[in-house]
């Protein structure tokens, strides 16, 4: 199988969704919906195949292809996957077509726009995650930008146009600081590509100097602190969450800030190990002020979008302190709780869109009593609630014991006291989760949720869960319960590319 093109077909599945969209949608873009659901599936079936295919124990990077593109200046398209890039691949071509299936109720204008865009994300996405070449990392970074930018700019809310453009020019910002670094980094070693890099920074005399590594790792690291986003570059955020469309936000916070994540442990710490223990203080600061802070304007909000915003900007932190941890499991933690983070916080989107879509508020304090009206999707939420929470046999539980186990354990950075602070987020996030349940599904009925009838019968305005809702939600229940009762197989890809990520950081000149 590795003499296939796999990746290169998988990426022209989008691309070429992109056209189909365009082209065969219809006047009225009727079945560009039905293109792109093709597209992402087929999309899905090919990630598949490469996990299928994946060995663990072969080669770091598999299904390789190197193409020559512009060789004066070292670059190339080379692409590969490892068992980390592996595992985000798959997160990122299951959401796309449940972010599709999703909007359905809610994108009812401009359907092969919205189709196009989506699709053109998904290109993006996966391109970056795939790539070995870091210029063409950074197209495939950049071009993400575009995207997002016009489907929370033109299928937003009230304020889409606001949002948009602060996630356009803080993105912007660290998009040219990493440009900048990629250029000094590129030209200094004569190469772009990753794997020929790595090769030359730990080779004997041909690292680069203490100022030169720190500076460029700045570089490197701030588009992606933008990305995650790290707390205090977390403005962006909430709003653009907030404004876009759930299926778009669904996407955002499930696939496209993991580029951030992956974009760090892949280049900021797999490029500069030393720089990067250096500043593991400084970085293991922001994610635990982001873990603490965000928790405690979640159990402040009373919206229930908002809400789930600032649970994802404080989950995010704990994938960040178990990078900059630099143990074995603290970064497999960090790993297995960048595809825990998507599933769970993509559900819980996905699932106050649904409440939304039947009651038109996102204001906690208009639910009550819904479990007794949608007892089905009361029993899903649950689910839903315990695995962010991190409670044992759910998948937030396997990421975050990992991670807080691994900086605990940490001899080359002692961060365990930031381990012992960002402890609390747990329990932070278990009030603020339990007490939203409690609000919306539990408690007396909100009486606009009954209906009474002439002939004095009542009944409730709210159905439970449709089929296309079961079919949504239906995969992220089944890996939620899957990772967090049998994560064997997700840790076993990921090992290998894990240590060899440690094993830098460990040699690294203190």
């Amino acid at each position: 199988m590795n003499g296939l093109p796999l990746i290169s077909l998988m990426l022209a599945m989008p691309a070429l969704g992109v056209l189909g969209v365009l082209i065969g949608g219809g006047r009225d873009g009727a079945g560009a919906r039905t293109i792109a659901m093709l597209a992402s599936a087929v999309t899905f079936a090919l990630s598949l195949v490469l996990w299928v295919g994946y060995d663990p124990a072969g080669a770091p990077f598999q299904f390789e292809e190197r193409l020559s593109w512009l060789p004066e200046f070292g670059i190339s398209y080379h692409v590969g996957l490892d068992g980390i890039s592996l595992l985000l691949v798959l997160l990122t071509t299951l959401f796309v077509p449940v972010a599709l299936l999703a909007s359905g109720s809610t994108i009812a204008t401009r359907l092969r726009e919205f189709a196009a865009l989506v699709l053109l994300l998904q290109f993006a996405i996966l391109g970056a995650l795939v790539s070995l070449d870091i210029f063409v990392f950074y197209v495939f970074f950049e071009l993400m930008l575009v995207p997002t930018f016009l489907l929370v700019g033109v299928w937003g809310g009230d304020r889409r146009v606001s949002a948009a453009m602060r996630f356009f020019l803080f993105t912007m910002v660290g998009s040219v600081a990493m440009l900048v670094g990629i250029i000094a980094l590129g030209s200094s070693k004569g190469t772009f590509d990753y794997v020929d890099l790595r090769a030359a920074v730990a080779q004997s005399g041909g690292s680069l100097s203490g100022e030169m590594a720190m500076w460029l790792f700045v570089a490197f690291t701030l588009a992606f602190a933008i990305k995650v986003p790290l707390v205090p570059l977390h403005s962006w955020l909430p709003e653009a969450y907030v404004q876009a469309p759930v299926s778009v936000t669904v996407l955002m916070s499930s696939v496209m800030v993991k580029v951030g994540t992956y974009g760090f442990l892949r280049f900021s710490v797999g490029l500069f190990p030393g720089a990067a223990q250096e500043a593991a203080w400084a970085i293991a600061l922001l994610a635990t002020l982001g873990i603490v802070y965000a928790a405690l304007v979640a159990v402040r909000q009373r919206d229930l979008k908002r809400l789930v915003a600032y649970s994802s900007i404080s989950h995010l932190g704990f994938v960040m302190l178990g990078v900059v941890a630099g143990t074995t499991e603290a970064v497999q933690g960090s790993v297995i709780q960048m595809v825990n983070h998507g599933v769970s916080t993509g559900a819980l989107f996905l699932m106050a869109g649904m409440l939304n879509e039947r009651a038109r508020t996102w204001a906690i304090a208009q639910f009550g009593g819904v479990a007794r009206a949608m007892p089905v999707f009361g029993a899903v939420l649950v689910l839903v609630t315990f695995s962010s929470a991190g409670l044992p046999f759910t998948n937030g539980f396997t990421g975050e014991f990992l991670i807080l186990t691994g900086a605990f354990s940490a001899p080359a950075t002692h961060l365990w006291p930031f381990a012992v602070v960002g402890a609390s987020g747990v329990v932070l996030g278990a009030m603020y989760l339990l007490r939203m349940y409690q609000s919306v599904m539990q408690g007396p009925v909100n009486p606009s949720f009954v209906a009474t009838s002439e002939a004095g019968q009542t009944a409730f305005t709210l159905g439970d869960l449709t089929g296309r809702e079961a079919m949504i939600l239906a995969p992220l229940a089944v890996l939620i319960i899957w990772i967090g009762v049998y994560p064997k197989p997700f840790l076993d890809r990921s090992a290998p590319a894990v240590r060899a990520v440690t094993a830098s950081f460990a040699g690294a000149a203190r």
